[in-house]
């Protein structure tokens, strides 16, 4: 990898043409909701188009891979941190709402949470399995998010995705060859900017945010909200779920340093108070062996593993 020439590692660099700045050496364990990780080479928050073109060209031109990084909720960052450019989407939140045929146009760093709300509140049915998923447009589009029997590939019209060669495209939800947890977008040098997205109408209000509070409160019920995680793990092996076949060989509560097994859900992994992400991958790697040691079946991590492991 190419080195990054600059005057001072510790003051951050202007772009040329763009209000944004990229920072050297910053903490990746603030954004994400695991709590662990090192630091990312470099790291940036772009606001505009204008300030992504400008990161796009800074990326080109020191010859250097990026990663981009929403909400942080489904990622687990090494210890040894990130090579390259984290490029944060949080502050992509516009969004347009086309009344007459019912699509909602919504920047990458939406909370998913909240647009869920906001659509529950007008009636529009599509997003109700969303309101417990503590991610972000951006990254629900990547993996295709879902829960409930719901996933955002069921309701995507097309989103808008950047390249670091600067090149954009307008794919459609055939043309991101969704699959259960996956799309074509996933371990590339790709950034989703914004999606739209086709609900239904003809619920009255009050029926949709019922809904919309009963999958919330079952959600928060039977899942480990009150501590640090990454959401669920492992992708369900159809047609078993993955916490049922964690919990019927009694993993429930299993510890690695300070990473555990729920008790409330066996397919979170939580972060105790003062886990690392070494504890997380091994108490990972230690559920995969004894469920396929006791079922034959291996199971595939949802989590997105960023740096060295």
């Amino acid at each position: 990898m190419k080195n990054v020439q600059t005057d001072s590692l510790k003051s951050p660099i202007s772009l040329k043409g763009s209000e944004c700045a990229i920072y050297h050496s910053v903490a990746l364990s603030q954004y994400t909701s695991y709590r662990v990780g090192g630091t990312a080479q470099w790291y940036v928050e772009p606001r505009t188009w204008d300030d992504i073109q400008a990161v796009f060209e800074w990326i080109e031109k020191q010859q250097i891979p990026f990663i981009c990084l929403g909400a942080g909720s489904n990622l687990l960052v090494s210890d040894e941190g990130i090579s390259g450019l984290v490029l944060n989407t949080r502050h992509f939140k516009d969004y347009t709402i086309d009344e007459e045929n019912n699509t909602i146009t919504v920047g990458a760093g939406y909370s998913l949470p909240k647009l869920a709300w906001k659509t529950a509140k007008k009636g529009w049915q599509g997003l109700d399995w969303a309101v417990g998923i503590p991610g972000t447009v951006g990254g629900a589009v990547v993996m295709n998010a879902g829960a409930h029997k719901g996933c955002i590939g069921d309701i995507l019209v097309n989103a808008v995705v950047a390249y670091g060669n600067g090149n954009i495209e307008i794919l459609s939800r055939d043309e991101l060859e969704y699959a259960y947890r996956s799309s074509k977008l996933q371990n590339k040098q790709a950034l989703v900017l914004k999606a739209t997205l086709a609900l239904q109408s003809g619920m009255a209000k009050e029926e949709m945010l019922k809904i919309t509070t009963d999958n919330f409160r079952m959600r928060k019920n039977t899942q480990p909200y009150d501590k640090p995680s990454c959401g669920s793990v492992f992708r369900n092996p159809q047609p078993k779920a993955a916490g049922w076949l964690i919990e019927q060989i009694g993993l429930k509560g299993y510890r690695i340093g300070g990473a555990q097994v729920a008790h409330r859900h066996a397919n979170f992994i939580i972060n105790s108070g003062n886990a690392t992400a070494k504890d997380i991958f091994s108490l990972i790697n230690h559920v995969q062996e004894e469920v396929e040691k006791k079922w034959s079946i291996l199971l595939h991590p949802e989590v997105k593993l960023l740096g060295q492991f």
